[in-house]
């Protein structure tokens, strides 16, 4: 499955990213590459509005195309340019609120998940089931009197019962 992310959209739903952050993108592009690596065939192109002038363009990562909209074209033109392109629609998931982006997706029979149930899944916690199990303690060896006995000897103790 390949996502379709509305970027700025996103983050205005975000619980942990400000749209006011000079790094918001990067955030964003940060937590959208963690989501991809706990999720096995995913991959996503997030598309955000023109960046501000002197702020790194390639924020590209592994599972993660960045792309920014260039003027006079904004995220919204792009994201239905880049629907329209689209070969088989039901392999996309477009995530965004606006509702004229999401028709174009849903006119051509693509998945949509807005953006607020999407930032919830992005920054929750991992599940329990893909944590690391926790370390077990070995079950606890009772030693026989006898072996007590026997490292009471070799440690030269005479015997445990001595006082």
């Amino acid at each position: 499955m390949h996502y379709l992310v509305d970027g700025h959209n996103l983050i205005g739903q975000s619980r942990s990213i400000s749209l006011g952050d000079p790094d918001d993108e990067a955030k964003l592009v940060t937590l959208l590459h963690r989501w991809a690596l706990r999720h096995k065939q995913m991959s996503l192109t997030v598309v955000f509005d023109g960046g501000v002038y002197g702020h790194p363009q390639n924020l590209s990562r592994p599972h993660v195309r960045v792309l920014f909209a260039r003027s006079p074209q904004d995220a919204d033109a792009r994201l239905i340019h880049l629907i329209k392109a689209v070969d088989d629609p039901r392999r996309f998931c477009l995530v965004t609120s606006d509702r004229l982006v999401a028709a174009e997706a849903i006119a051509r029979g693509m998945r949509v998940q807005d953006s607020r149930s999407f930032s919830m899944e992005l920054e929750a916690p991992q599940s329990s089931a893909r944590r690391a199990a926790p370390l077990r303690r070995p079950p606890e060896h009772r030693l026989t009197p006898a072996e007590v006995d026997e490292w009471m000897r070799l440690f030269g103790a005479d015997s445990p019962t001595d006082d």
